[in-house]
């Protein structure tokens, strides 16, 4: 068997995504001087779980809770006095190349390069500009990595190029990160704190895509709606960040910058007949100016991802949302009264720490309650280094979580097939990507006519 083959195939056999955990996996190139037999490549079947429980582990080990709230606060912010892990980030020390201690890539690269001998290359979420040596270090017959996280990288100047002639549709990202630091989240830890992209240069990327003839973007971002641009000087004055009412965040208010909804405001007058999107979104970042903008562009979808985690205050406190479920609920209203027709979905998390039967309950009421055009469902998985796992117990035995989870499904369906129902008779505007099939979970309609975004209002 062909080295690379064999890689492959284990990969497939583990499951692992082209994004493994931290940082992805450049395979072991296949050099015409390489000597690796196909007898040493181990068999898929019997290395899956041993090497699966082990390669997750290590590359769990990352840094701790505390050292994330002082990389990612604000200076004027009080830090932890706890005791702290070495940095997840690229700190001017080590920039200036005064010090060599223990970070991210100094706890896992070691272990990844030398344990896992099909493993030529180590890159992280940030080391995309240092792939041209990574891939020169490693044609040269030694192994390279680099899964240091940077504070401030954005790839703002690296624009993606479109490769499908057919594509009708394109993501664009906005910001990178996430300060939220919900206690079951692993994000802050694997992509590092919030930077956002200059706004020109977001700009200059969606009319590029406008005039390569795609019809819509999605923006993309951890957090995407908490998008603060600074670096237009003018902006940076002391105006503290709009919230939606009744939440907060778990870390202190920041000032100045240009906010998501005037990058909002650029990108839909781009290109009129371009719809655009944006996701993943935290429900605490829709002040009104955001909504009234959605509802006033006809090309900004009337689509939002709100997601809830659980319908229980005492969860959502648990896992550190920011908000109750009454505040969610209002932020919802609200939502549906300032966008006339909104389609919600959401996210969800069953058998979280300490979630009760009652707990579940009130997850089950809040489906119900919302009726979510989409859902995005799961059992709750303790992640390393995550604040649950250092402060709370994963105590709802697996075969409670399978049951809740599959009753929040259930329950979940039977509220989305009403909300959709709803839309049976009514006419509505579409992109048409392709038409070849259709499932039980897909609206279905007949073509009246060809338009435009700008003329379908005779229509719709």
């Amino acid at each position: 068997m062909h080295p690379l083959q064999c890689v492959l195939q284990v990969q497939r056999s583990l499951g692992w995504g082209p994004l493994a955990s931290v940082s992805w996996l450049s395979l072991r190139m296949c050099r015409a001087h390489s000597s690796l037999s196909s007898t040493m490549c181990p068999s898929p079947e019997r290395q899956e779980d041993g090497a699966r429980k082990d390669f997750s582990s290590r590359l769990a080990a990352g840094p701790t809770f505390q050292h994330f709230l002082k990389s990612a606060s604000a200076p004027q912010e009080k830090l932890s006095s706890e005791v702290e892990d070495p940095p997840p980030y690229l700190m001017m020390d080590e920039l200036l190349g005064r010090q060599r201690k223990g970070c991210m890539a100094e706890r896992l690269k070691e272990e990844i390069l030398n344990r896992e001998k099909m493993v030529d290359i180590l890159a992280g979420p940030d080391a995309y500009r240092d792939l041209p040596r990574l891939l020169a270090v490693a044609e040269s017959g030694q192994q390279a990595a680099n899964v240091l996280l940077s504070l401030d990288e954005t790839y703002a100047d690296v624009m993606p190029v479109q490769t499908s002639a057919s594509a009708t549709s394109a993501f664009v990202s906005i910001m990178r990160g996430c300060d939220n630091m919900c206690s079951y989240c692993i994000v802050p830890f694997t992509r590092g704190r919030e930077r956002s992209r200059p706004i020109a240069s977001i700009l200059e990327e969606v009319k590029k895509l406008s005039e390569q003839g795609l019809k819509e973007v999605t923006l993309l971002g951890q957090n995407v709606n908490s998008f603060r641009d600074n670096s237009e000087v003018q902006f940076n004055s002391a105006v503290p960040t709009n919230l939606s009412r009744g939440f907060t965040t778990n870390y202190k208010t920041k000032q100045g910058g240009l906010r998501f909804a005037h990058l909002l405001d650029q990108v839909s007058r781009v290109d009129p007949e371009m719809r655009i999107r944006f996701t993943s979104p935290h429900p605490k970042d829709f002040p009104d100016e955001v909504l009234q903008l959605i509802h006033e562009r006809d090309n900004i979808c009337k689509q939002i991802h709100l997601p809830a985690q659980s319908g229980s205050s005492r969860v959502l406190e648990a896992m550190r949302r920011g908000y109750s479920r009454e505040a969610y609920v209002e932020l919802v209203h609200h939502i549906r009264e300032s966008i006339p027709g909104v389609s919600l979905s959401s996210d969800f998390i069953a058998g979280f720490c300490g979630e009760t039967e009652e707990d579940h309950v009130q997850t089950v009421s809040l489906l119900r309650e919302v009726q979510y055009n989409m859902g995005f469902l799961f059992a709750y998985s303790m992640r390393q280094k995550t604040r649950a796992y250092h402060r709370l117990k994963d105590d709802v035995p697996e075969e409670v979580k399978l049951r809740r989870l599959e009753e929040l499904i259930t329950i979940f369906r039977e509220e989305a097939t009403k909300a959709n129902q709803t839309s049976v008779g009514c006419t509505q505007l579409v992109l048409v990507e392709g038409i070849t099939s259709a499932s039980s979970q897909t609206l279905r309609g007949h073509v009246l006519c060809r338009t435009t975004l700008r003329d379908s209002s005779a229509y719709c």
